[in-house]
């Protein structure tokens, strides 16, 4: 797909969205959005009866982040074409929950709504522990900026929050929330993905990480400890290890080449 040189995408460099998906701690914001939206059971099971996460665990993870990025760093063009693909695979899936009795469909607004609410949330509430500072006003720039990603999978942008009070009030009105046994399995697979035992302690400390910023409901939900005066050491490590990651890693494509086009429309 041939990308216009003056195609900055639904965001650009000066967008919030741009400053916040660019840094590392977003990978932090992308465990704890899969642990909280596993804990609607209607959601989760849309995703363990229909989602390859078991037997292709790195797949569904890598697809997940190529779609995010095509859609905060690409083209309009790819970003449509990216949500294009997403709604198509929305239509096909539905089922019943065996533990609600409740049928679904995954482009039920309702389940796009809690999906993307708590996606937003987790990634902000990530690169405000490790990543930077960000001022409320910011904040809320960054939950407005992110409706246009809410209307990509079909939501109406009216109904989606458009400030962070918006969405802190919206996830607090959500309570049909529980601990089912595929949000269980769920969990297990995102804190311990399969992977060669010498890799273990490189996935640990972003896992960790996510558990330390979890709502304390949540981690109550899954039954996970956490000490509280271990946030100042967690912080610290995990924020030293973003920046070195960002000072030694190249970013993904799609980043590189977005700041690349920005910098030549200047």
């Amino acid at each position: 797909m041939n990308v216009r040189p003056d195609d900055l995408g639904l965001f650009g460099p000066g967008s919030m969205t741009w400053h916040i998906h660019s840094e590392p701690a977003t990978l932090v914001g992308g465990l704890r959005a899969l642990l909280v939206q596993a804990l609607h059971p209607v959601a989760m099971a849309a995703v363990s009866q229909h989602s390859d996460y078991r037997t292709d665990p790195w797949g569904r993870f890598r697809r997940t982040s190529e779609y995010l990025q095509l859609t905060v760093f690409g083209s309009r063009e790819q970003a449509a074409a990216a949500a294009s693909r997403v709604r198509a695979i929305h239509k096909k899936v539905s089922g019943t929950d065996e533990v609600t009795g409740r049928s679904y469909r995954a482009d039920d607004p309702d389940l796009l709504l809690w999906v993307h609410g708590v996606e937003v949330h987790s990634f902000l509430t990530a690169y405000r522990r490790y990543g930077g500072w960000v001022s409320d006003a910011d904040a809320d720039r960054y939950v407005g900026e992110m409706v246009r990603s809410a209307e990509l999978v079909g939501l109406a942008a009216e109904d989606v929050p458009h400030t962070l009070d918006e969405l802190r009030e919206y996830l607090q009105s959500v309570k049909c929330l529980q601990l089912t046994p595929a949000a269980k399995e769920g969990m297990k697979y995102v804190l311990s993905p399969p992977m060669p035992l010498p890799a273990r302690p490189l996935w640990a400390l972003p896992a960790t990480a996510a558990v330390a910023i979890l709502p304390r409901w949540a981690r109550r939900m899954y039954g996970l400890k956490w000490f509280g005066p271990a946030n100042p050491a967690m912080r610290l490590s995990t924020f030293g290890l973003f920046r070195t990651m960002k000072l030694l890693l190249p970013p993904p494509p799609p980043v590189r080449e977005a700041y690349e086009r920005a910098r030549s429309a200047a």
